[in-house]
């Protein structure tokens, strides 16, 4: 019986999503229209035209920069693949991408390629003010999936962080992508303000509540009624304010300071914290009937150590920040670029913007040179651990060295990276995975291979 021939052109028509056909030699065959309307550009400037040319503005295909090629994986396995991708459009933007991709076979046995892409965020929707969420490492883009899951969604979501890594910026992030857009959204710091003022804050006052009280006060829930409200630093939140905000947020009513009448209002929350809430339950510190009730969804943002290769444009992005207008835009050498890459950033993105604003302090004709970057000597730098993450990275996990001078084999150092990561996730696989830029079935692979436990980690 013979096997009908395919019409690729009706097979990529009929995906609602971006879609390509590529052949062997990395040749886009066909586009469908969806793809051509997504990134703005003319059909015949995507057919005939190799792939890594058409999406990532690249002369060699994405495996040779270091990335999960698509079609390097179908065509080796001839199994479909998945993986988080930063394409660009035709104004060299970034778009950070989903992309599914199939093995094709036509009756003359002729293999083919069909990528289906699933745009995570456009680039112009990452901008928060003047600050940007910046990256196209593979935990930045999975980062940037979580989060557009958690917008979807109107549960409760905890963002977990150290110090320094954006979660204010990721918490507007989810608000601007969700249903609740154009309606108020609202912040408060709990570290920030003294236990006596915190209810007053939150829920508002009615005249004469207190002494010195001289009229009425909306809170910060009435203020961000059919909104959002942003509790950065959620783990500083004193025990009987806890109380008081577990009941709002399980019948969203609450009177305010003073007051008899009851308010009802309709608030989203997005809480987040650099500390282990779970351990402060333990202790007694943190309630854990709250904490069910704020960690709806919980997204984990990746330090940046885990992103290094993120660094060079988040350094550029706050160059452009921190440079007076009047003033010429200062670059960095390559030399200072490597120096920053190699460092572990226990302080994170703001201590790289504190050293940057040093750098250009004391830089010479807009050049910042590896001599201009000064770190912070009372964190130290472990030089093992970035060494390996960064070279882990960067393809050169064989030359990480151990104390007594000998070279590790690649698999030591790989079984190394990951027993870290696990221990810093708490044995979250998908986490892990998502930082390696691999799946959960590779990552379980490596785990039977290095005799590594999660549940002992």
């Amino acid at each position: 019986m013979n096997k009908p021939a395919i019409d690729v052109h009706s097979l990529i028509n009929a995906q609602d999503s971006p879609a390509v056909i590529i052949d062997e030699n990395y040749r886009i065959v066909a586009a469908n229209q969806a793809y051509c309307t997504s990134y703005g550009i003319d059909p015949d400037k995507v057919v005939n035209h190799r792939c890594h040319e058409v999406s990532h503005h690249s002369a060699v295909p994405c495996h040779m920069n270091g990335e999960d090629c698509p079609h390097k994986q179908v065509f080796s396995t001839d199994k479909p693949f998945e993986v988080l991708h930063t394409h660009y459009d035709y104004a060299n933007r970034p778009d950070r991408v989903r992309i599914k991709a199939h093995p094709l076979h036509d009756p003359n046995g002729d293999r083919y390629l069909l990528e289906v892409i699933n745009r995570l965020a456009p680039s112009t929707n990452l901008s928060c003010e003047d600050m940007q969420m910046v990256g196209h490492s593979p935990a930045f883009l999975a980062l940037i999936e979580n989060l557009i899951v958690a917008a979807k969604s109107d549960a409760a979501v905890l963002i977990y962080g150290e110090s320094g890594t954006g979660k204010e910026l990721a918490a507007k992030f989810v608000h601007d992508q969700s249903a609740r857009k154009k309606n108020p959204y609202v912040e408060l710091n709990c570290a920030a303000i003294p236990e006596a003022l915190c209810e007053s804050e939150l829920f508002g006052h009615e005249r004469g509540a207190f002494t010195g009280c001289a009229g009425l006060k909306q809170g910060l829930f009435e203020l961000a009624d059919s909104g959002t409200l942003f509790l950065d630093e959620i783990g500083e939140l004193p025990l009987p304010m806890q109380a008081k905000l577990l009941r709002v947020l399980d019948s969203g009513e609450f009177r305010r300071l003073g007051g008899n009448k009851l308010t009802k209002v309709d608030v989203r929350v997005i809480a987040a914290t650099n500390r282990n809430l779970m351990a402060m339950v333990t202790q007694g510190k943190f309630r854990e009937d709250l904490y069910f009730r704020i960690a709806g969804i919980n997204v984990s943002i990746p330090p940046l150590r885990e992103r290094r290769t993120d660094i060079p444009a988040l350094a550029e992005i706050l160059i452009k920040r921190l440079c007076k207008p009047e003033h010429n835009l200062c670059r960095l050498t390559h030399a200072a670029i490597e120096r920053l890459v190699s460092y572990s950033f226990p302080g994170n993105i703001r201590e790289l913007q504190n050293i940057l604003q040093k750098a250009l302090a004391t830089c010479d004709c807009n050049i910042i040179d590896a001599k201009h970057i000064h770190f912070n000597e009372h964190h130290g730098i472990n030089h093992a651990a970035a060494d390996s993450t960064h070279d882990h990275a960067h393809g050169k996990v064989g030359g990480v060295m151990p104390a007594d001078g000998s070279k590790l084999s690649i698999a030591e150092v790989e079984r190394h990276y990951i027993s870290t990561l696990l221990e810093q996730h708490d044995g979250n696989r998908r986490i892990v995975a998502n930082i390696m830029g691999i799946n959960e079935r590779t990552l379980y692979r490596k785990l039977k291979r290095y005799e590594l436990r999660t549940e002992n980690v």
